[in-house]
């Protein structure tokens, strides 16, 4: 999270909505650990990372709908070790987030 706090800081301070996605549990295999963050802007500008890749496409999705309504959402990405060899992924685990919208 401290690598991620200037930028958010820069954003609310310019008045923009922000959104964070964080992880708040793995099971199994899973690319970051729980406290992993991804914050977003209203313009879309990204900082930090919640999986090294494959599910961010989704959580940014989500996290535009929830700093557009400002209600958060629990998410749960996940696939099985054999999907995850098929598809050339390392790891074949299942994230929880918590996605939330920062009103300051």
């Amino acid at each position: 999270m401290r690598d991620v706090l200037p930028q958010i800081d820069r954003w609310l301070a310019d008045g923009k909505k922000v959104a964070i996605a964080t992880v708040v549990r793995v099971e199994r295999s899973a690319p970051r650990d729980p406290g992993a963050v991804m914050a977003l802007s209203e313009d879309g500008d990204v900082v930090g990372s919640v999986s090294g890749g494959c599910v961010e496409p989704a959580v940014y999705q989500e996290a535009m709908e929830v700093l557009e309504t400002g209600v958060p959402k629990k998410l749960t990405h996940g696939i099985t070790d054999d999907q995850a060899f098929e598809v050339g992924l390392t790891c074949g685990g299942t994230i929880h987030l918590f996605v939330e919208r920062l009103d300051w």
